[in-house]
């Protein structure tokens, strides 16, 4: 008898894996399936004759095996096989795959990916303004990373700093905590709070929540909500808070390919680019304008066709696209914005600040919340070895939305925080051991619901 391999999925013409498979097939996970294949694979689990055996000669021994054969996925993380040296495991991340020396894929890569930081143009230090009365803008959440990047912009740098919070229902209250705590302490900041009105907000997640089990449209609403105050305050950079486990888990999620961490520095494509602009009477963009044009672009306009052909979509940010539909009177502003800001060239640049490189090589977790609870008063989590997203009550209930979700096979997104806990243990942000704790106590690894999903129920229902 023969069956299609665990993780391995039949859609349409094509059998589909969910996991990640080791190298050098890590993102080898479809296969195009001939008529006759297809309509053997559609009778599995079967007996082949010797011509289907022949037929499926090239699937037989890793999409197609005897059923004996057939892995498993654990059903919790006390039956998972972890990777030896971060906490990746196929619990966690269902259909991960360790090579012959127990290295998942993300350890097994390690050497070929040293050097790749982020998406963004990496600017650690950034000159003073002359047009604008700021420096730089970041995007504040009251959280562990952007507080650290609070502080260093304003306390290490001496920048002037916007900084813009985006009030959600779902916020923490030692991020509330935390941020009344950085306006007393830093005051080279001018802080700006907005909120969507709650009408407007409820339709934006029950949409989202009908697309993807969450209600999580953080930072998107943040571009919408602040793009237009970027291009009138003539601001010339700004940043989000993302450490860099975050930014690697994008390559891993192939949700951006190698050349994406590499474009802000490759000077041929970024001249074709500008080739277009100038005929087009627009001034050529600068470094990490660009990438500003693109995000704000889609949420605005929808996914680019030429991005999804390519096949590195990103599913979450698409869910969120439709979500801000349901009102397209919030996307008005952002439009006349776009538009003004590209035609003038008055494009604030969205730019990455290297966590690790400002803190010393490593961006060690345990040190940097030592030094915001020094410098800016931040409050730490009630669950206090907590260092993944640390400002939403609902962090948890959108890890275990992705995971089950992931787990049933109905996305092919791995859990972001799946990703991002690894990498951190990899490159020894934590320590395993730490790593470990968190994965156990803080992540919403679960098969069953578990009780901060009745937080953002609640709201939806009111």
């Amino acid at each position: 008898m023969y069956d299609i391999q665990n993780r391995w999925k039949l859609e349409n013409n094509v059998l589909k894996y969910y996991g990640l498979r080791r190298q050098p097939n890590t993102f080898k996970n479809s296969v195009r399936l001939t008529k006759k294949q297809r309509a053997i694979i559609e009778k599995m689990p079967c007996a082949l004759t010797s011509d289907e055996t022949d037929t499926l000669k090239d699937l037989i021994g890793a999409q197609i095996v005897r059923t004996e054969d057939r892995k498993t996925t654990p059903e919790s993380l006390r039956e998972a096989v972890f990777c030896k040296t971060c906490v990746a495991n196929d619990f966690m991340i269902p259909g991960i795959e360790f090579d012959d020396d127990g290295r998942c894929p993300i350890c097994a890569s390690a050497d070929n990916m040293r050097g790749l930081r982020s998406v963004l143009p990496v600017m650690n230090e950034i000159p003073r303004s002359k047009t604008s009365r700021f420096d730089i803008a970041l995007f504040y959440t009251g959280g562990k990373d952007s507080t650290y990047l609070l502080w260093y912009l304003s306390g290490v740098l001496g920048l002037r700093v916007l900084a813009l919070t985006w009030e959600i229902p779902f916020m923490s209250e030692c991020a509330k905590k935390s941020i009344e705590n950085a306006k007393s302490r830093l005051d080279t900041v001018e802080f700006i709070s907005r909120r969507i009105a709650d009408g407007d907000l409820r339709k934006i997640y029950e949409k989202l929540y009908s697309l993807s089990g969450n209600t999580c449209a953080c930072p998107s609403l943040a571009y919408v909500l602040f793009y237009p105050e970027l291009v009138i305050n003539r601001v010339p950079y700004f940043v989000a808070g993302n450490e860099p486990a975050q930014m690697i888990g994008l390559y891993y999620n192939h949700m951006a390919p190698r050349i994406a961490y590499t474009f802000a520095e490759n000077k041929i494509l970024n001249a074709l680019l500008n080739v277009g602009r100038v005929l087009t009477l627009r001034p050529p963009l600068k470094k990490g304008q660009f990438h500003t044009l693109t995000t704000v672009k889609q949420l605005a306009y929808g996914d680019n066709p030429i991005k999804n052909l390519t096949g590195y979509s990103n599913q979450l940010v698409h869910n969120v696209c439709e979500a801000i539909n349901e009102v397209p009177s919030i996307t008005k502003p952002l439009k006349r914005a776009i538009r003004s800001s590209s035609r003038s060239g008055n494009i604030p640049a969205f730019v990455q600040i290297d966590l690790d490189e400002i803190s010393g090589g490593t961006y060690e977790w345990d040190k940097i919340k030592d030094v915001i609870i020094r410098e800016c008063g931040w409050v730490a989590p009630e669950q206090s070895d907590k260092g993944l997203h640390t400002s939403c009550k609902i962090e948890k209930c959108k890890e275990h939305s992705q995971f089950v979700r992931f787990y049933n096979m109905e996305s092919t997104m791995i859990p972001f925080s799946a990703l991002e806990i690894a990498i951190a243990s990899r490159n020894r942000n934590l320590s395993r051991e730490d790593a470990l704790a968190e994965l156990n106590a803080s992540l919403g690894f679960s098969l069953d619901e578990i009780p901060e999903c009745s937080i953002m129920k609640e709201y939806l229902k009111k």
